[in-house]
């Protein structure tokens, strides 16, 4: 396997592979429009992995840098899978010195449970003390406008 090289910041990340693969292939924003994902990203710290030069995986945090962090949109494109990449973005996101003082970080996922338990995520601890508005088609109403 080819030399993994991670890359932070939007400016580094491929943004037209990213909405691809969110519009196309995810099960949790299938239908999202560019300018979406455009400006999720520019309001998020971007992770992404990097094999000779191409973008092969991605992750963002939605946070304020200093007490809560929401793990967003990590994947990794099918033909690389089963290499590591996912615990390489995460190893590195997790050291930064801002995401080891955070309160709490959490995210949401239907298939990565045991990925993600590797780095300390857990189940809930109080599941009454959540609430939320959930609205999983909103962005297939977003006006390309707003």
């Amino acid at each position: 396997m080819a030399d993994i090289i991670i890359r932070t910041g939007k400016e580094n990340m491929d943004v037209k592979m990213i909405h691809r693969f969110l519009t196309e292939d995810s099960y949790w924003a299938k239908g999202i429009s560019y300018k979406l994902v455009d400006n999720a990203l520019t309001n998020s710290f971007c992770i992404g992995a990097f094999i000779n030069g191409d973008q092969v995986g991605f992750g963002r945090v939605i946070t304020d840098y200093y007490t809560f962090g929401w793990f967003a949109d990590f994947f990794v494109l099918p033909q690389y899978r089963g290499q590591g990449i996912s615990k390489e973005l995460l190893s590195h996101l997790l050291k930064q010195p801002w995401s080891k003082r955070l309160r709490r970080q959490m995210l949401n996922t239907s298939d990565a449970h045991t990925l993600y338990k590797q780095f300390g995520f857990t189940d809930i601890a109080n599941p009454a003390y959540l609430l939320e508005i959930y609205k999983p088609t909103i962005h297939l109403e977003y006006n390309e406008e707003d």
